[in-house]
């Protein structure tokens, strides 16, 4: 009996709790003096710098930092001619929380302060749990290419399935291309997370979904 051969896809996904939430402030003032607002800008940035440091280790903070201060100026046009010269300043704070009750006392406090705006909370895993449930997410979705094939193949009345290839989505191999044969290539997952989709400034955070998609190719005989 010729043998068939089944290429199928498996997919598989996890909802996790959050762990971290990260959470990126900008300070920014301006005018038309830039000494002025360079020194206005450090009078509000230092204290948050210092509360920052002191905090470390502590209340839920894991780690901070922060970029270095950006100054620039312009001159805006008003009634068809240039005005008076408008100085910026900046810098960006980045903390991360593990501690959902720390991080929303901690943002609910500096969003009051004056120059003071919060850009994003992102909700994310530790780097260690990220890996691991990716590795079972991915071994997930192999057993779902395998349990689909193997139905395909019952279906045809054959008995035995044996793995050629399995690959990222877009990435298997099509007939007749180097790279088929017996035996299993090496195995890869893509790799999805609604981190990067997720609602920003949100405070209580939502489950992170873990997902992974393979496609798989079979010889059923």
């Amino acid at each position: 009996m010729t043998d068939v051969t089944i290429t199928v896809r498996g997919d598989h996904e996890r909802r996790v709790a959050a762990e971290q939430a990260v959470v990126t402030l900008r300070v920014a003032v301006e005018g038309p003096d830039r000494a002025d607002v360079v020194a206005r800008l450090e009078a509000l940035a230092t204290p948050l710098t210092d509360d920052l440091a002191d905090r470390q280790g502590t209340d839920g903070l894991v780690e901070w930092s922060s970029d270095r201060m950006s100054v620039w100026s312009e001159r805006p046009w008003g009634d068809g001619h240039r005005l008076a010269p408008v100085h910026h300043a900046s810098v960006e704070l980045t903390a991360t929380f593990d501690d959902p009750v720390a991080v929303a006392a901690w943002v609910t406090a500096v969003a009051e302060r004056e120059g003071v705006e919060i850009q994003t909370v992102e909700w994310r895993l530790t780097p260690g749990t990220r890996a691991a449930v990716e590795r079972d997410v991915a071994s997930e979705a192999v057993g779902v290419a395998v349990d689909r094939a193997t139905a395909y193949a019952a279906a045809l009345g054959r008995g035995t399935v044996t793995p050629l290839e399995v690959a990222d989505v877009g990435l298997l191999s099509t007939p007749g291309e180097p790279g088929g044969g017996p035996g299993a290539r090496m195995m890869r997952a893509a790799f999805t997370a609604d981190t990067e989709a997720s609602p920003q400034l949100r405070l209580q955070p939502d489950d992170i979904v873990v997902s992974a998609a393979v496609e798989a190719r079979f010889t059923a005989r």
